[in-house]
């Protein structure tokens, strides 16, 4: 790929690195103020990318993601899509987008670099070793399981969806019930 079509895709915001559910459960959707008016705006900028928590080609790794990639890539990519638009869309809606896009077109892997973009975005995870668009054309397969790996490694349950994880963060937040002890002497 030239130099100049790179350099004109457009990439997905970087947005500073969270905790898996701690803090964004309470948030509320609000309108975003302007960065550049906000005193952490320049600790936002001194961030450098970080690593993968594990490799493009350690899909052995995690063997039932490798196999469910591997057989129905649709189901891995909804369930990643769903996590990365923090339940804004379905694990559903999300993975038959894909296959629709897969069947008539056979160029899923445009749709699915998006969100590998917007994943690294999220974490700050490096662009590497090539482009977002170059590994999932290239690798497809391997992408998917290392994005679904990396999500996991960042503390989510992938089978049970975004809303799934709120909840379990919540229950765990709100800790286990007071024990009421008997009199004693």
């Amino acid at each position: 790929m030239s130099k100049d079509i790179v350099e004109s895709c457009p990439q997905a915001p970087s947005a500073p690195p969270q905790p898996p559910l701690s803090l964004d459960v309470e948030r509320p959707l609000t309108k975003q103020t302007n960065p550049a008016r906000t005193p952490a705006s320049t600790n936002l900028n001194s961030h450098s990318p970080v690593p993968w928590s594990s490799g493009l080609c350690d899909c052995c790794n995690d063997v039932s993601s490798c196999c469910l990639t591997c057989w129905c890539p649709c189901v891995t990519f909804g369930r990643i899509a769903e996590i990365v638009d923090r339940g804004s869309t379905s694990c559903a809606v999300s993975g038959a987008l894909y296959t629709l896009i897969l069947c008539v077109t056979g160029c899923s892997c445009f749709y699915s670099c998006f969100y590998r973009s917007k994943l690294r975005g999220q974490y700050f995870l490096e662009e590497s070793p090539c482009t977002d668009c170059c590994i999932h054309c290239c690798c497809e397969e391997c992408a998917l399981c290392q994005e679904y790996r990396e999500l996991k490694y960042r503390g989510f349950d992938m089978s049970i969806g975004w809303h799934g994880n709120v909840e379990r963060q919540k229950r765990i937040a709100a800790g286990p019930p007071a024990v009421e002890r008997g009199m004693t002497r």
